[in-house]
């Protein structure tokens, strides 16, 4: 049976205080994988929900990549992707209204995608707050209740770019 989650239950997970722990930005930096650069980090929410985000970006072109918020509930092994904010990379079309766009775009999990028997997150807004993956991190920080310690650290590159 997967996961199904109302609007009102993910806007609450959304607005659930998410503290980051003071070395994020050093457990964020991306790895290298087949093909691609990945990172994940645990966050443990407030009230106590699971959550995880979720980095990715392709070795061949640095606007493909994803910063993915997903929640697992407690005792279970499946996630739900709450919101995911992507690269300028590929065209992306809401399927239920037929609006089709290409560029930086967030995905947002929505009750009504569900029900239609898409995934969780298929509706996408397209964005002009971000232009990286660094710009994107700090979007889905932002959007998603996340504490940021006081240093206030966003990059995950020091100065002067990408490595």
């Amino acid at each position: 049976m997967s996961l199904r989650l109302t609007d009102d239950d993910i806007r609450c997970l959304l607005a659930e205080r998410k503290p980051l722990p003071g070395d994020y930005a050093l457990r964020l930096q991306l790895k290298p994988k087949r093909g691609h650069k990945e990172r994940e980090m645990q966050v443990k929410g407030g009230d106590g929900s699971d959550f995880r985000i979720i980095l990715r970006q392709s070795d061949l072109n640095p606007l493909d990549f994803s910063v993915v918020l997903v929640y697992q509930p407690l005792q279970s092994n499946q996630l739900f992707r709450l919101r995911r904010c992507n690269g300028k990379s590929h065209e992306h079309t809401n399927k239920l209204e037929g609006e089709r766009f290409y560029g930086y775009h967030i995905h947002t999990a929505t009750e009504r995608y569900q029900d239609a028997g898409f995934r969780e997150d298929a509706y996408a807004e397209a964005t002009r707050r971000y232009s990286d993956l660094d710009g994107a991190l700090k979007c889905l920080l932002e959007d998603c209740a996340f504490d940021v310690p006081s240093d206030g650290q966003l990059a995950l590159f020091p100065e002067g770019g990408m490595p």
